[in-house]
């Protein structure tokens, strides 16, 4: 077969760098040139590249493994232009067989890292997501190749269409899928992308005149000298010195197909090399519609009036179970707002599936899910059936916490309960947890990082202590009920323990219930939880952020008792984890382990309130002066010992640690 030329538009200057690759086809060689991520694949022995499947919520990226300079260092004026490139594909796209739909699409991307955590699927193509979606600091650049109708109001507005993307799926032009054919009147010839064997694309940019072409045609068509979209389009915003080249495709909740990629050249400064077509890959075959088949027309029509008479009577079924026991209200929850249908839940989770999984805690089970309704991504939080716990007053909390607002806390979306079970939407947070990233092998949190995080954590519970309408206390603070979002924002979460009670006025609650290392001692005593007992946990918090160390350790190793003794030494700045290589301030280091000792101290009374907790971490107030060497000498007087008792269902273990005489509780929460 002869050499398929991909010409390219002469306008580039000649630059002191240049680049280029080509893949005629993937194979063993060429796999160790590309990063692959989410459902991508090379598929053998045709040596082509899938990016996803026929599986509906996938996503598949494939980039060039070594990131490309896009900025011109040879420019002698002030300000460097974004280097001239070009690059030329072949690619396929495979609808399921029948009238079953597809989608939703691949992009040609451009962007900083090949790795994209957080996008999601459907009309975000794998590049963005909701949260994210025309965020200037995306610096991604795109040309879309898609085949569903378009995303929010913007200017996709039909399918099977060719867009330019800056930083977010709206895209800045837009034109349906079409090619101008050679001639002397140089008509114009629209086509489908998923009936087409395959598609040839040619993307090409000048960096000087700013100028953006780009052109698709039928697969064997030579390139058209006029290009479908030619635009000047000023990409200084976008582009960094370094950044990744590559291909994102995605599918949807009922919109599936497979994505190929067959052939790729691309060039930096220069032409893209010509890509021969008889070095190619044969573009995967396409399932042929049934009713094409004149045999097999009597056989659809018998079998659609029998799906038809199938159809009407599930859907009478369905009707009447819903009316009658399907979902059944009962009357407290006609009172309570943001009641989820337990059938949108199953589609947002596929029907719970474990690969959604995310966390698993003593009240029941965490999902990522995706709401049908909206596409926002959500926490799942699935409470199975429990009988020590009535129902009625559950959902009287969670009516009060669901209107619990504020930037530092994990917002309660709402709630959903089918038969016994109760299932809580929260907010999804893409970073996971504090604990998580604090333990990380693999990342370190610097200083400004942790000491925005405590912040965070401190305003959200004076918002609970202090500024709502209610006294909410928390009875569960920790490290790992923290959550990060993509700013690095704390977010106070997991209100299972929670309980709520009037300004000036004492909580009720009579259960022993928190995390060993983290419980205030008094609750050994009168089991009765405060706002001083959150605080005593946020001031363990402010010691285990600092020194990265869990408060209790193997053996006989207590975080609170090991930090007084270096502060007596008058070494206190030993306890700085090691993983910040002391790059911190000082001085607020000392701040934070000297306001979690008073945070910390024996008497609940002595403790400071979140308020003056909240002041001291900003500086508007000193914190109190007294010679901290010799805090809390009294207690080093203590004698070790140890007892075991049986108390109704718990089992307790009483151990005198110098300092805290922390009680730990085994309970089955």
């Amino acid at each position: 077969m002869a050499s398929y030329d991909f010409l390219f538009f002469p306008i580039f200057l000649v630059a002191t760098h240049a680049f280029e690759f080509q893949f005629t086809g993937f194979n063993n060689n060429e796999i160790s040139n590309l990063t692959l991520g989410g459902a991508s694949k090379i598929v053998k022995p045709q040596g082509t590249l899938e990016l996803t499947t026929r599986t509906h919520n996938t996503i598949g990226h494939a980039f060039y493994n070594k990131p490309i300079q896009m900025f011109d260092k040879t420019n002698n004026s002030l300000q460097s232009n974004v280097s001239s490139f070009s690059t030329c594909f072949v690619f396929s796209i495979v609808p399921p067989p029948g009238s079953s739909p597809g989608g939703f699409g691949l992009t040609f991307a451009i962007a900083p890292s090949p790795q994209l955590p957080g996008a999601s699927a459907d009309h975000f193509l794998g590049l963005f997501n909701l949260s994210n979606d025309n965020n200037t600091s995306n610096h991604i650049f795109a040309v879309e190749f898609d085949t569903v109708n378009g995303y929010k109001d913007s200017s996709d507005t039909e399918g099977n269409h060719v867009g330019v993307n800056l930083n977010s799926m709206s895209s800045i032009i837009s034109e349906p899928v079409a090619y101008y054919a050679e001639g002397t009147d140089a008509r114009k010839e629209d086509f489908n992308m998923e009936k087409a064997d395959a598609v040839s694309a040619w993307i090409e940019y000048d960096g000087e005149t700013q100028i953006l072409n780009v052109t698709v045609a039928p697969f064997l068509v030579p390139k058209p000298s006029k290009p479908l979209i030619s635009k000047v389009v000023d990409l200084k915003s976008i582009m960094k010195e370094d950044m990744f080249v590559g291909f994102s495709a995605s599918t949807g909740q009922r919109k599936a197909s497979s994505h190929f990629i067959l052939g790729w050249s691309f060039s930096l400064n220069g032409a893209a090399p010509q890509l021969n077509i008889s070095q190619l890959p044969n573009p995967p075959s396409k399932e042929k519609d049934p009713s094409s088949f004149p045999w097999a027309k009597v056989a659809i029509g018998l079998i659609s009036a029998l799906t038809f008479t199938l159809l009407c009577v599930l859907c009478l079924l369905t009707l009447y179970k819903r009316y009658t026991q399907f979902e059944t209200l009962e009357d407290w929850e006609m009172e309570c707002p943001h009641r989820f249908r337990y059938k949108d839940l199953l589609i947002a989770t596929n029907g719970f599936k474990e690969s959604l999984l995310i966390g698993v805690g003593g009240f029941g089970s965490v999902y990522k899910g995706v709401l049908p309704s909206t596409g926002n991504e959500v926490a799942v939080k699935r409470i199975m059936s429990n009988p020590m716990q009535g129902m009625r007053e559950f959902a009287a909390e969670i009516e009060s916490l669901g209107r619990l607002r504020h930037k530092n806390l994990v917002n309660l979306q709402g709630w959903c309960k089918n038969k016994n079970d109760l299932i809580l939407i929260y907010d999804y947070i893409p970073n996971g947890s504090l604990d998580s990233l604090l333990y990380n092998e693999n990342l370190a949190l610097d200083w400004d990082q942790r000491f925005k995080i405590l912040k965070g954590v401190a305003a959200g519970l004076l918002y609970l202590h202090e500024e709502w309408e209610k006294v909410v206390i928390h009875r569960d603070v920790k490290s790992s009920n923290i959550l990060i979002d993509e700013e690095l924002n704390a977010r106070l979460g997991d209100f299972g323990l929670a309980r709520l009670c009037d300004h000036d006025q004492v909580s009720h609650t009579t259960s022993v219930v928190g995390t060993i290392g983290y419980m205030a001692p008094e609750l050994t005593r009168t089991a009765k939880a405060s706002t001083s007992s959150d605080v005593y946990a946020f001031g363990v918090l402010l010691l285990e952020v600092v020194a990265g160390k869990r408060p209790v350790g193997s053996g006989q190793f207590f975080l609170v008792d090991w930090v007084i003794e270096n502060l007596q030494l008058g070494q206190i700045l030993k306890v700085v984890d090691p993983n910040l290589d002391s790059v911190y301030d000082e001085e607020e280091v000392e701040l934070v382990l000297k306001l979690g000792l008073l945070c910390t101290q024996q008497g609940a009374s002595y403790r400071p309130t979140m308020k003056q907790v909240t002041r001291y971490l900003n500086f508007d107030d000193p914190l109190p002066d007294f010679d901290w060497r010799h805090y809390d000498d009294s207690l080093s007087s203590r004698t070790s010992s140890s007892f075991l008792g049986d108390m109704s269902s718990s089992s307790y273990t009483l151990s005198s640690i110098g300092r805290s005489a922390i009680l730990s509780i085994e309970t089955t929460r």
